[in-house]
């Protein structure tokens, strides 16, 4: 994707300038807490992000993973958040960045609201004010979704404007069909799948709904069948379909994708101005800004609909 390697290449430049001018950090540590797992692709790009801003800065950066995406129940959560506590006990970090909604709810509201160790969030859906945030010792980047740009595109296709929204039963998934109402005001039908099959069946259902779908992320929790998901989505799709992710564009007309290399790298770069002295409370909440636009021309054909050469030319990928 190439806005996504500019993107990756121009923060890679920027955050390591530090240590062009002679800038380390020698000695400082950061622990950055994953609320889901590795393989994962939202979760791997933040990654990514934080670890191209850090490199070369002296900085000891250290990654642990809560899984909560895989497991969901809140036993297992309060659970994880204690293990990353424990974590935080033993490494001693200067700084803590943490990503995704769990760790928020589960781990930095109960146990370090306005402490006096920093925190860094990023990741966090639409709303951070739902887990009291901002603290005098955090800041963060808030995730939102371009759902109006992805709309816009969708429309010339689709016979109506009822909108449709498919994923996995997770609460991430209903905190963003709540959020498309609330900020948007779109009403939308929801399908939230117990598995793979039943992801299968509710696609087919929304189909004979909605004018529209929204395919939410899958959590990579069916990254295994991938193929299989992929050739069900290009031989059943009937209704144009849009995705915010990158990485479901192979299930999606249009996809405007999150970046989430820009979530990990602006942490990253918040964490070295801590380590600088700044407050966290000084480094003002922002949203997220970068996209990357993604036309899927296998689905296209499929569905018999041609897609203007002025928005394949300004796509940022096209998968054929």
């Amino acid at each position: 994707m190439k806005k996504l390697l500019i993107v990756a290449i121009c923060m890679a430049m920027v955050f390591s300038a530090g240590t062009v001018f002679g800038k380390s950090y020698n000695g400082k540590k950061v622990l950055f807490i994953d609320s889901y797992h590795e393989g994962y692709a939202w979760s791997d790009g933040i990654t990514r992000g934080v670890q191209a801003a850090l490199e070369g800065t002296g900085v000891k950066l250290k990654v642990i993973r809560m899984d909560t995406k895989r497991n969901t129940s809140d036993d297992f959560k309060k659970k994880a958040a204690l293990k990353a506590k424990a974590e935080i006990k033993a490494f001693q970090p200067d700084v803590v960045i943490a990503a995704d909604d769990n760790a928020s709810k589960f781990l930095i509201e109960p146990y370090f609201k306005n402490a006096k160790l920093p925190f860094v969030f990023c990741g966090v859906n639409w709303d951070a004010g739902v887990y009291g945030y901002p603290y005098s010792n955090t800041t963060g980047m808030v995730e939102v979704t371009p759902i109006p740009q992805i709309i816009d595109q969708l429309k010339p296709y689709a016979k109506g404007i009822r909108l449709g929204m498919i994923a996995p039963d997770l609460l991430t998934a209903k905190k963003e069909a709540a959020n498309y109402k609330s900020v948007f005001g779109y009403d939308v039908t929801t399908y939230y799948a117990k598995d793979m099959e039943d992801w299968k069946k509710g696609f087919l259902e929304l189909q004979n709904q909605v004018d529209m779908i929204i395919v939410d992320s899958d959590g990579g929790l069916y990254n295994d069948r991938a193929d299989e998901l992929r050739a069900f989505v290009e031989a059943n799709t009937r209704v144009p379909t849009g995705s915010a992710y990158d990485f479901m564009a192979p299930l999606a007309l249009i996809s405007y994708g999150k970046v989430a290399e820009e979530q990990g790298a602006w942490s990253a770069q918040s964490a070295l101005e801590i380590l600088d002295g700044t407050s966290p409370s000084g480094i003002p909440l922002v949203k997220n800004k970068e996209g990357a636009l993604i036309i899927n021309a296998k689905i296209a054909k499929a569905m018999g609909v041609s897609i203007p050469y002025e928005l394949i030319a300004s796509a940022d990928q096209v998968l054929e």
